[in-house]
């Protein structure tokens, strides 16, 4: 029989559904906002009045930013830092966590707690900083992904969701003559796809997204910029211009923009990447998330 549905149920989905809508609003229209005043014209965008479309639509924006020196280097520098620090990140951390989840594991209390002070306590910047350089981090590549090949947090997060998997799929395996390896990629890593989905996402947005290392380590060397670092750079000379009209010539045009609308599109070419890869892995993220975060 169909479920009579009381009154107090229908005001509450009323009301869940308006507040959810609402909320969808105030999320999305700083960024649709942001994407409309990236599009229009500097001089126009300041009068103010844009909301969800450009009144005067332009490319001269994106042309400033994208035709700025060095910006080209910058973009395939952090594409190659995220695809690298992504992947070495996620096997790393993953087959750490795996030697931690195991119950045999004698050491693995007092590595974890470890490995949770790391996360509350480190040496400072400059005490880093001369780590770095003598390892001979700095001024090279390997310093975007190799010190960030170990995370606590996902660490943490993977070997949550690991514990969670039943015991009787390693065992069953063992008893076939499987090893450690041959469980942890025949069997415990296809099970874990949800929770490696989650922690490549945490990764590559902060690979994606960082510039101040590029700062420390690599400021002197151009052919190692970041795509982050150079629009930071870039959004700085404009805002000492603030409240300015700018002349800022460009390849095949030239025109009036202004600090307000360089730093739109600034952004919208900083978040554009990572916004087109989430739906790929959405489904992924919140199941992940979810079961990698809460032990029973």
């Amino acid at each position: 029989m169909k479920k009579k549905t009381s009154t107090a149920d229908k005001v509450f989905v009323i009301c869940n559904s308006i507040f959810m809508i609402l909320f969808v609003v105030i999320t999305l229209y700083p960024v649709i906002n942001t994407i409309a005043i990236s599009f229009n014209d500097g001089i126009d965008a300041v009068r103010g009045g844009i909301h969800l479309l450009p009144r005067k639509f332009t490319l001269k924006n994106y042309s400033v930013v994208l035709n700025k020196q060095n910006m080209t280097t910058g973009f395939w520098i952090s594409v190659l830092r995220t695809v690298v620090g992504t992947l070495s990140s996620l096997a790393a951390n993953a087959l750490l966590a795996f030697v931690v989840s195991r119950k045999r594991f004698i050491f693995k209390s007092q590595l974890s707690l470890f490995w949770v002070i790391t996360m509350y306590v480190n040496g400072g910047m400059i005490p880093v900083l001369l780590l770095y350089k003598n390892l001979g981090l700095t001024s090279s590549f390997n310093v975007y992904w190799i010190p960030g090949m170990i995370s606590a947090f996902n660490m943490l997060v993977l070997r949550t969701y690991m514990q969670g998997l039943p015991d009787s799929l390693e065992e069953s395996a063992q008893l076939d003559g499987a090893g450690y390896m041959t469980v942890f990629i025949r069997i415990i890593s296809p099970l874990c796809k949800p929770v490696y989905a989650t922690v490549a996402l945490f990764v590559a947005v902060y690979q994606w997204n960082s510039w101040f290392d590029t700062m420390l380590y690599n400021r002197q060397k151009t052919s190692l910029t970041t795509l982050q670092y150079e629009l930071m750079k870039l959004l700085s000379s404009v805002s000492q211009q603030s409240g300015s009209a700018t002349n800022m010539s460009t390849t095949g045009s030239s025109g009036m923009v202004t600090p307000t609308s360089i730093r739109a599109a600034a952004t919208v070419a900083t978040m554009m990447p990572i916004v087109i890869l989430y739906p790929f892995l959405q489904r992924y993220f919140v199941t992940g998330l979810t079961i990698g975060g809460v032990k029973e």
